[in-house]
This record gives C-alpha cells, sequence and structure tokens, in this order.
C-alpha cells in the first residue's frame, strides 16, 4: 500500500487542525520511540491522545491524558507551556506502523495528524545515538545523526524553518552541519534553545528533544545581600558591646 498519498492528505490535514509532527520516523523492532506532537494554543486544556490505525475513521485509542493506559507500551505527556505533547511506543513490532496525533473537540470534530513509523528488523535508516540530551547554558551539544541513504540534510525545530546549508541559526543558536554522518553542532546554547527538534533526511524524521539547564547565578539577589548585611552589623555591634564591657 503506498504511503504516499495519505501522508500527503494528512499533511493538509495536519494544517488546517494546527497539529505538527513527524510524518515518517525509521525505527528498529524491539526499540522505542517517542514522538512530539505540536498543537496550537487553544488546544491548551483539551485532552490529547494517541490513535492507532491508518484509517482515522476505524483507529482504535492506545493513550490519552486524561486516562491512565492500560498498557505499559503507550505512554503520554502533555507540555501546556510549549504547547506539544509527547507520545512513546515501546517495544516496537512490525504491526506498530500508523499512528495519529490527536487532540479531542468536544463540540466538533477531533483534530489529528497522521505519522507513520518504518519499522526495520536492522539498524534504522535514520536514527540518532540517543533521544533525550542535556546541556548547560553556554555550551554546546553535539548530535549525530545516522543514515543509510543519501538524503536532503535538515536539521529542524517544530512549527519553525529548518537548518539545511553547512551552518546557519535557529532561534538565535549557531547550528553546523558536516556530511558523513550527519553531526549537528548546537552551540551557544540559551534557556530558550530547550525542546524538540529533528534530523531530517529525505522522506525521514528522527525527533531529539535538548533540555538546557540554567547555569547557577554568581550574583547575590537584593533580598540575600540585605540580610547578610544585618547579620554583620548586628554581629559588630554585639561584638563592640561586649568589648566595652570588658
Amino acid at each position: 500500500m503506498s504511503f504516499i498519498p495519505h501522508l500527503i492528505l494528512a499533511g493538509l490535514i495536519g494544517i488546517h487542525c494546527k497539529i505538527i509532527t513527524v510524518s515518517r520516523v525509521s525505527v528498529k523492532a524491539g526499540d522505542s520511540i517517542s514522538i512530539p506532537c505540536l498543537y496550537d494554543q487553544d488546544y491548551r486544556n483539551h485532552v490529547k491522545y494517541l490513535c492507532q490505525g491508518y484509517y482515522w475513521h476505524s483507529c482504535s485509542y492506545a493513550v490519552k491524558t486524561n486516562k491512565k493506559s492500560g498498557s505499559e507500551k503507550f505512554s503520554i505527556s502533555d507540555d501546556k507551556n510549549q504547547g506539544i505533547f509527547t507520545v512513546t511506543i515501546d517495544k516496537i513490532t512490525h504491526k506498530d506502523t500508523d499512528f495519529w496525533c490527536a487532540v479531542e473537540i468536544v463540540s466538533g470534530a477531533d483534530v489529528r495528524h497522521y505519522f507513520q513509523l518504518s519499522v526495520t528488523t536492522g539498524m534504522s535508516n535514520l536514527y540518532v545515538d540517543q533521544q533525550e540530551i542535556t546541556a548547560s547554558e553556554g555550551g554546546s551539544v553535539t548530535i549525530n545523526c545516522h543514515y543509510k541513504y543519501s538524503a536532503e540534510r535538515k536539521w529542524c525545530r517544530p512549527g519553525r524553518t529548518c537548518v539545511t546549508n553547512q551552518s546557519g541559526s535557529k532561534d538565535g543558536t549557531a547550528v553546523t552541519i558536516i556530511s558523513n554522518v550527519f553531526t549537528v553542532t548546537m552551540s551557544k546554547l540559551r534557556t530558550e534553545s530547550s525542546g524538540w527538534y529533528w534530523c531530517a533526511a529525505g522522506d525521514l524524521q528522527m525527533p531529539v528533544h535538548v533540555t538546557v539547564n540554567e547555569l547557577p547565578s554568581t550574583t547575590m539577589s537584593p533580598s540575600t545581600a540585605s540580610k547578610i548585611q544585618t547579620i554583620f552589623y548586628s554581629h559588630k555591634l554585639v561584638t563592640s558591646k561586649w568589648t566595652q564591657q570588658k
């Protein structure tokens, strides 16, 4: 069954419904994968869920944000501040191929966006060393995107433009792309750099989550400085009186 027309239709539906996610991810059977689903802030307080199946009208609920999952295979979390809910699928089999990121609409049709898992027996056609990366503010991270076939390479952030050339900028963060393994280096990181990204090679994407931790402040807050000053002068006053009495 050809997936291309379906992906085109799903892409149009996704634009109309204001949900953005990957279109196709290569993953090895037995592994797990986390998929970010970006939604419009109008849906901030709505129920989000993952539906499994090629056809929307016959897909089945896998996991929902307002219900405890009856299976350890699926999990879901919702970051309302960033407007992204994340679904995780564990122990992937060759049957785990067609899914929908969806938002529940009480007074109308639920909005959704289709994505496909291309399940391989051997190594995936596009993969990263790790999906979760942590760094410090002002530092840098390097992501190795391994891909089997020659294709146009991109580094993207959901809902924003992609860096496609050898070097560029992504949300004020310097990005350098090197060929062969397709190495992405993000430098001069800021806390705003935290979030989901993905490597793209041809029609495949691989999501990567970057967490940038804020550096401890080296400057003292005014309230803390005031407290220390009060303690210092109180100690000085007590010491002075003790000396005079002696």
